[in-house]
């Protein structure tokens, strides 16, 4: 079944991990989709200079990414579109540090609802811009790579990247 992201501007990204799609409107980056994301499709409509200043920051954020030479994304404006409580989960995830990975439960604590962790992982889950807001970097409680939309060789690659692990768990 496709689903479709409504955007005003969009782009491809060649990147280690394959081909990353990126959107944005005129607010902020709204998206980046993983090469196995294939039933979204996208329609680009409504182009503003905006939209494509915001494609144009993250693309050139997440070449740095990629090439070592960054580790944090705050500069970049996002427009994220979640309930409340997805964009509390979202801003907590935000927070994690480069290399750092924390559980489920860290963030439902940090958000301040020790009982939501496993709304936190289903807000993890429907996250609509990894990497840049790092849902990588959230790992089940005993140290286990878990659920990640881009698959778990990708979350993988992107914690040893990151230095947050030393050596492939597959």
């Amino acid at each position: 079944m496709s689903k479709t992201i409504r955007c005003e501007a969009a782009c491809s990204l060649k990147t280690p991990i394959g081909v990353l799609r990126l959107t944005a409107d005129a607010g902020g980056l709204t998206g980046v989709l993983f090469p196995n994301q294939k039933e979204w499709t996208l329609d680009v409509s409504g182009t503003s200079d905006a939209a494509r200043g915001h494609i144009a920051e993250a693309k050139q954020a997440l070449e740095e990414f990629f090439a070592g030479t960054r580790k944090e994304f705050g500069a970049l404006t996002l427009s994220p579109r979640g309930t409340a409580f997805q964009l509390s989960v979202w801003r907590a995830l935000a927070a994690i540090p480069y290399g750092v990975t924390c559980s489920y439960r860290d963030i439902a604590e940090k958000i301040g609802n020790t009982k939501a962790v496993r709304a936190v992982g289903l807000a993890n889950g429907q996250n609509p811009i990894p990497i840049i807001i790092p849902c990588h970097r959230v790992i089940g409680s005993n140290g286990s790579l878990t659920g990640f939309g881009g698959g778990l060789e990708t979350k993988e690659w992107l914690l040893v990247h990151e230095g947050a692990l030393t050596s492939s768990l597959f």
